[in-house]
């Protein structure tokens, strides 16, 4: 009762429910609520400070940046914090001037991000997506995706899954996904990949889909037998440029549920290394062994295989995490 009643006290002051309200569209740094609420930036630390310490916001820090976005609402175990805070927004009046005032800043604020960012990723020579870059048939592998994976109908009763997309780039898996499941975390390893990801997913109706700064062979996250797994990963255009291929797979296989699955989407062993050495690429694709393989060695139970035919073929493959303790596997194991 005490920790409710902490959250219900730092609701109750006119900016921090405007914050709240703000959250709900994404994550915000504080720079950002600055220039939405017209305060002063040590006004709102404080504010920020307070929904923080009740629960009501969580703080995640990137580099020299912090986001602040609403707490995760896992659907199997919500916080009484994640609940209130969402309850609050939804009781809040749609047709509130001031919130409709805030509203039209952030989404000036929202529009000048990705703008900032698409900026930002053309000036490194990266505004391109490497799956067309490839001549692959990304709407074809998209389709197998939603094929494999089992996410219920949009709109579907029922409780939905906690998805996490490592490597994610810009979030397109994400945007795709996001109507289908209930918790979606996306990460990689760059700034300016995660500066558009964040610009894509600034819609309410993505609120839920969040992204972060991480290196995937070691992820901020707990392991997933202790409740807080995730019921799907995805590792798509990942492995292929991964030092350690089953390392970062044991490291995906670690923050699954019990029963989770893995779905990794990457190219098929093939000879075209002078197409992908202009890609930087380290691994010119991957056979069926050398996937399952590295799957077994961490408590995965491999399942079915997808080609996708193109340029270069793509392969989808599958891999379910059995009820006992993930293992560490290294990438010299197995041959690709």
């Amino acid at each position: 009762m005490d920790e409710l009643l902490l959250a219900l006290r730092a609701a109750a002051e006119p900016t921090r429910l405007r914050l709240l309200a703000l959250a709900a569209r994404g994550a915000f740094c504080v720079v950002e609520f600055t220039e939405i609420l017209g305060q002063s930036q040590p006004r709102l630390s404080r504010h920020l400070k307070l929904l923080c310490e009740a629960g009501l916001l969580e703080r995640v820090r990137e580099g020299a940046n912090v986001w602040f976005a609403l707490p995760a609402a896992d659907p199997a175990a919500p916080s009484a914090q994640a609940l209130l805070a969402r309850d609050l927004i939804a009781r809040l009046p749609p047709d509130d001037p001031v919130l409709e005032a805030d509203r039209r800043q952030a989404a000036r604020v929202l529009a000048e991000r990705a703008r900032i960012a698409s900026e930002s990723f053309r000036r490194q020579g990266a505004d391109w997506d490497e799956m067309r870059a490839l001549g692959l048939p990304a709407a074809a592998v998209e389709e197998a995706l939603l094929a494999m994976l089992p996410l219920p109908a949009a709109g579907a009763d029922g409780r939905l899954p906690r998805l996490i997309d490592i490597g994610t780039g810009t979030g397109r898996l994400l945007e795709l996904l996001g109507p289908r499941v209930g918790v979606a975390l996306g990460v990689d390893a760059s700034k300016s990949m995660l500066a558009l990801a964040r610009a894509r997913l600034s819609r309410a109706e993505l609120a839920h889909c969040s992204v972060r700064l991480a290196d995937m062979y070691r992820l901020p996250l707990a392991d997933g037998a202790t409740g807080a797994g995730f019921d799907i990963a995805l590792m798509q255009m990942v492995l292929h440029y991964a030092e350690d291929p089953a390392g970062a797979i044991a490291e995906a296989a670690r923050v699954l549920r019990p029963g989770g699955m893995l779905l990794v989407s990457d190219l098929v062993a093939h000879d075209g290394s002078a197409l992908a050495s202009g890609f930087a690429h380290r691994w010119p694709g991957f056979a069926d062994a050398a996937l399952h393989g590295w799957m077994a060695a961490c408590g995965l139970d491999p399942g079915p295989v997808r080609r996708i035919e193109g340029k270069l073929t793509m392969g989808l493959w599958s891999a379910t995490r059995a009820a006992s303790a993930v293992r560490p596997a290294s990438a010299a194991a197995f041959a690709v």
